[in-house]
């Protein structure tokens, strides 16, 4: 189980998972009735195309892994599982969980097979490894989880809500990643990958850090324009936004030497809680109106 949990991802699967669940709580609070059958069968079909996703990305790159420290270890390239058998196990839960989707919105289904296309084929065969700035488009499909959620509830995904979320997600990842990427720099160097850090420096890359940082913040900030607002948004968003501009400039001022675990942690904490809060107010707003 630790294995199959190691090829497949499992950590940022749950996120995909729950990052899902917000867009379908989202339009499913819109008025229409929720269903539970529903979520069920896109968490589920979701969970095996994402999954699938990731465990063909190990297959891809198991050769790349085996260079790199943090991930030599891997399930392939530490010689456990065969790259074959990676590719077979990979291909076959991307299916059924497209076949699965299919049934309850085709569309949703076209999205996650989109998601699947940009991640495994233009992310991981030209971005990363020809552009220093591939985690930019990169987060296109990384977001898409929120929108697959949408539709499947029957939401537009061109809604302001929708587009909300979706920008959020995609912003967040720049800092995520690219903090990451500081902290490994020589692991990615040592792999031939020209991330940020290894290409322009820690510098420039901190730089390029927080000019999404604040997009992202000011994005959160801004969602009573997206949408109403009440206690978790004043809760949650205000003092969590805060918190994440603060541990950004004492990460900023060690010049990435130090407090990168903190500010790692703040950016995760924070896309949770940005994330968790426009579901709760419209919940929120909606049981008020009830009454």
């Amino acid at each position: 189980m630790r294995i199959f949990l190691n090829l497949t991802k499992s950590g940022i699967v749950w996120f995909v998972l729950l990052s899902a669940f917000i867009g379908f709580a989202m339009a499913i609070s819109m008025g229409r009735e929720w269903d539970s059958s529903l979520m069920g069968v896109l968490l589920v079909s979701l969970y095996l195309v994402s999954s699938g996703s990731f465990t063909l990305n190990q297959a891809q790159e198991w050769k790349v892994d085996a260079l790199m420290n943090r991930t030599k270890n891997r399930p392939i390239p530490s010689g456990i599982i065969l790259p074959w058998q990676g590719f077979f196990v990979g291909c076959l839960m991307v299916l059924l969980g497209l076949l699965l989707l299919m049934l309850i919105q085709p569309f949703a289904a076209f999205l996650s097979l989109l998601t699947v296309i940009m991640y495994n084929g233009l992310y991981t065969l030209y971005w990363k490894k020809h552009w220093s700035f591939g985690a930019v488009p990169g987060a296109i499909p990384g977001a898409m989880p929120v929108l697959i959620g949408f539709s499947a509830a029957g939401g537009s995904v061109l809604s302001a809500e929708a587009l909300y979320l979706f920008m959020l997600m995609f912003l967040w990842q720049m800092p995520h990643f690219w903090c990451l990427a500081i902290r490994f720099k020589d692991d990615y160097s040592r792999a031939g990958i020209p991330v940020l850090p290894v290409h322009l420096g820690v510098n420039r890359t901190l730089y390029h850090i927080g000019l999404y940082v604040f997009a992202y913040v000011g994005l959160a900030l801004a969602a009573p324009w997206f949408f109403k607002t009440h206690v978790a948004y004043i809760l949650l968003v205000v003092p969590i936004a805060i918190k994440l501009l603060f541990a950004f400039f004492q990460y900023f001022s060690s010049q990435g030497e130090r407090s990168w675990l903190p500010f790692f942690l703040w950016t995760n904490i924070s896309m949770l809680a940005f994330l968790a809060a426009p579901v709760i107010d419209r919940w929120l707003f909606l049981w008020m109106l009830s009454y």
